[in-house]
C-alpha cells in the first residue's frame, strides 16, 4: 500500500506542476465565490498592505486561511501545487483509515483503490488544480469523520470545529458526528439496530467542540481586528450577495427572483438543509457513518456555493460501502447522467462566457442536469441502504425454507 500511494501521490504532483492555462482558476465550475484562489490571492496582498480585505465586497475566505498563508505558508507558484497536492494525499489517507476502521483491519487489498478512486476522481482532481479552497474542506472532512470512527473525540471536535469555521453550514454534521463517535464505523446495514441510548459522553464531545469553535472565532478576530468576517464570511453563505454562475441551484434562481421575495426564499432554502439531518440519523442510527455519508450528498447537491469537489467527495466515499452495491437501483443511469453532465457544462460554459453564442440559459440547463445526476446518486445511495436489510433478510428465510 505504502509504495503505491506514494506513486500516487507523486503522479499527481507531476500533474499539479504541468503548465495549465490560467483561466481554469477562474472556471466558475471548478471554483466559487467563497473558495476561489485568485480572490485568496488578492485578499492576501491588501492584508499585507494593511487593507482590511472584508472592506470590499470580493475577499469571502476565513481570516484563518489569510493568516495562515499571509504568514507560515507564503503561497506561489512552487508552494501552491505542494500545499494543494499535500491536503489531497492527506484526504485520500484518511478515506482509507475510515475503511480500515470501518473493516475493523489494519490493512486491506481496496485500499490503494480506495486512494487511486479519490486522487484520480475528475470531479476532485481539476478543483484541486484550479487551487480551489475546497480540497482544505474535503480534507476537513474525511479527517474529522476518520478521527470519529477511531473515537479520538478530541481531535474530531478540533478538525470538525476548523471545517464548520471554513463553511458555516458544516456545523449540521456535528449531530451524526457525536453519534458516531459514541456508536462505531461498523457496517450494520444489514442488521438494523436501534441506537444505543447512552447520552453521558454527548455533552462532553459538545463542549469540546463549542470551546476549539469559540477559539477559532477569538483568533479570527484578532487577525481582522473586527468581526467585520462574519458578515463577508459566513453571512454570504445564508444571504447570497455574490451571483457568479456555479454547478448548484440557487444562483440562478436569485438571479430571476424580485428582491421584495429575496428573504423569504433564503430562509427556505436555507433551512432545506437543515430539515434532512434528524430524519436520515434516525433512519440510519443502526449505521451512523452511511448516514454521514447521506447527509454528505444532501449538502453537495444543495449547498449555496457548491464545486465540483462536493459531489466528488461524495462519489468517492461511496467506495467505503460496497456492500451496498447489488442493492443500487440505477447505477447505469446515474452513471450516464453524470457523464452527460460533465459533458454539458464545460461546454455551455464556454459557449456563454467564452464564444457569447449563448446565455445563462445554457450553463442553468447544464447545472440543472448535474442537480438531477447528484440527486439520482443520492437517492440510489438512499435505496440501496434501506434495501440491503430486505434482502438479507429474504435471503436468510430462503436459506430456513430450504
Amino acid at each position: 500500500m505504502d509504495s503505491k500511494f506514494i506513486a500516487l501521490v507523486i503522479g499527481r504532483l507531476l500533474l499539479a506542476f504541468a503548465p495549465l492555462p490560467w483561466s481554469i482558476r477562474n472556471d466558475h465550475q471548478l471554483s466559487s465565490p467563497l473558495t476561489s484562489y485568485p480572490r485568496l490571492q488578492e485578499g492576501i496582498y491588501l492584508f499585507r498592505h494593511g487593507i482590511d480585505p472584508y472592506s470590499g465586497g470580493a475577499f469571502r475566505h476565513s481570516p484563518l486561511l489569510l493568516s495562515l498563508f499571509s504568514t507560515v505558508l507564503p503561497l506561489n507558484e512552487y508552494s501552491s501545487p505542494l500545499i494543494w497536492t499535500a491536503c489531497d494525499a492527506v484526504a485520500a489517507w484518511a478515506l482509507v483509515r475510515i475503511w480500515r476502521s470501518r473493516q475493523n483491519v489494519s490493512a486491506s487489498s481496496r485500499d490503494v483503490l480506495l486512494a487511486a478512486l479519490y486522487l484520480l476522481n475528475p470531479y476532485i482532481f481539476f478543483p484541486s488544480l484550479a487551487l480551489s479552497t475546497s480540497t482544505f474542506e474535503n480534507m476537513l472532512y474525511l479527517l474529522s469523520l476518520m478521527f470519529a470512527c477511531r473515537g479520538r473525540t478530541s481531535a474530531a471536535a478540533l478538525t470538525l470545529a476548523f471545517l464548520t469555521h471554513l463553511s458555516l453550514p458544516s456545523i449540521l454534521l456535528l449531530f451524526p458526528l457525536v453519534l458516531l463517535i459514541l456508536s462505531g464505523p461498523a457496517s450494520r446495514l444489514a442488521s438494523p439496530r436501534p441506537f444505543p441510548a447512552d447520552s453521558r459522553k454527548t455533552l462532553p464531545i459538545l463542549a469540546q467542540f463549542v470551546g476549539c469553535f469559540v477559539l477559532l472565532c477569538i483568533a479570527a478576530t484578532l487577525v481582522c481586528g473586527n468581526w467585520t468576517w462574519v458578515e463577508k464570511t459566513w453571512g454570504a453563505q445564508f444571504m447570497l450577495p455574490d451571483l457568479t454562475p456555479n454547478p448548484g441551484l440557487w444562483w440562478y434562481f436569485f438571479t430571476e427572483m424580485f428582491d421584495h421575495f429575496r428573504p423569504f426564499f433564503l430562509m427556505v432554502f436555507s433551512v432545506h438543509l437543515l430539515i434532512y439531518v434528524a430524519p436520515i440519523c434516525i433512519k440510519f442510527q443502526h449505521d451512523i457513518l452511511y448516514a454521514c455519508f447521506l447527509l454528505l450528498g444532501v449538502f453537495a447537491t444543495f449547498k449555496a456555493y457548491p464545486t465540483l469537489s462536493d459531489p466528488g467527495l461524495f462519489l468517492s466515499m461511496i467506495a467505503v460501502f460496497p456492500e451496498t452495491f447489488p442493492y443500487l437501483r440505477h447505477p447505469i443511469v446515474t452513471t450516464l447522467l453524470h457523464l452527460h453532465a460533465s459533458l454539458l457544462l464545460p461546454l455551455f460554459h464556454h459557449l456563454w462566457i467564452a464564444q457569447g453564442t449563448g446565455n445563462a440559459n445554457f450553463f442553468y440547463a447544464s447545472t440543472l442536469v448535474f442537480g438531477m445526476a447528484n440527486g439520482a446518486a443520492l437517492l440510489d445511495a438512499i435505496w440501496a441502504g434501506l434495501r440491503i436489510a430486505i434482502g438479507d433478510t429474504k435471503e436468510c428465510c430462503e436459506v430456513v425454507q430450504e
